[in-house]
């Protein structure tokens, strides 16, 4: 009988031959998953003999991730700043850049926002996390994907905060009052150009939505339509937020002069690289 630790070597070994990075944490999170262990907990039974009907369990699994389907939608949940979420293959899989403009929406708000918009919010990661910290805030979290409206709506109603956030479907502003104004407007829009969408890693392409990842031929176009509908929403001293692609930063400062803000800034990502901007309106 093949004891955790063996399974586990054979499952890394079998992952690495399939060009999975960093096999062994990949294998230890798909075999505790399996057999409902915590890592510590594993580490603990290296020894245990596992029965059929155990492995039975983990093969799927370790086979799902050979195919480059991303760990986070075989395990079905992730943290993110603070809130656990569920997350599947209806909307994008939250990143630490993402965590990144939350920490620093946090740094440039001294006073909690009265009324929060997260305009594209997938899996509800952004409005869940700002509501989780900011609880006196209200907030409404749209999205065009019915089906990303549906899991982020799950998410919510896990957490309990249904009676301060709201998940509508919205191509960006088009289901929103005109006279509606919020203090905060963010956004974690698709980037990429339809180039660099072809060129994500296979985990990316292959099983992420593609919508989420890029708008078009230039990947500024949802940047754009945020950017220049944003003001008419935002009440007076109100903050727009939002993350960006590394090599835009030319084409949105002159699209924040042209729209009229009071003033922008950009600020960089954990690994130094200006991704995210924000405007501000009087």
């Amino acid at each position: 009988m093949l004891t955790v630790l063996e399974i586990i070597k054979k499952s890394t070994d079998f992952l690495a031959g399939k060009g999975v990075e960093s096999p062994r944490l990949n294998a230890e999170l798909l075999v505790g998953h399996a057999l409902s262990l915590k890592r510590m907990q594993l580490y603990m039974e290296f020894e245990r003999p596992l029965a059929e009907a155990e492995l039975a369990l983990i093969r799927p699994l370790v086979k799902r991730r050979s195919q480059r389907e991303p760990l986070q939608y075989i395990l079905g949940a992730m943290e993110f700043f603070g809130v656990n979420l569920k997350v599947d293959r209806r909307a994008l899989i939250p990143r630490p850049e993402t965590e990144r403009l939350v920490e620093i929406i946090l740094e440039k708000l001294p006073n909690p926002p009265s009324s929060i918009l997260d305009l594209g919010t997938g899996t509800g990661a952004i409005a869940l996390a700002l509501a989780h910290h900011f609880p006196e805030s209200r907030v409404l979290a749209v999205d065009v994907s019915a089906a990303a409206v549906e899991l982020a709506g799950e998410n919510l109603a896990a957490l309990g905060l249904q009676d301060r956030v709201k998940v509508r479907l919205s191509d960006w502003f088009s289901a929103i009052e005109m006279s509606t104004k919020f203090d905060l407007i963010v956004s974690n829009p698709p980037y990429l150009s339809a180039a660099e969408a072809d060129e994500t890693a296979a985990e990316v392409r292959e099983f992420e939505p593609r919508s989420a990842l890029t708008p078009g031929e230039s990947g500024l176009e949802a940047l754009g339509q945020i950017i220049d509908r944003a003001k008419s929403f935002l009440a007076p001293g109100g903050l727009l937020a939002m993350e960006t692609g590394i090599a835009q930063g030319d084409a949105l400062q002159a699209q924040f002069m042209e729209a009229g803000y009071s003033r922008h800034e950009f600020a960089p990502d954990l690994t130094g690289r200006e991704r995210f901007v924000f405007g501000w309106i009087d």
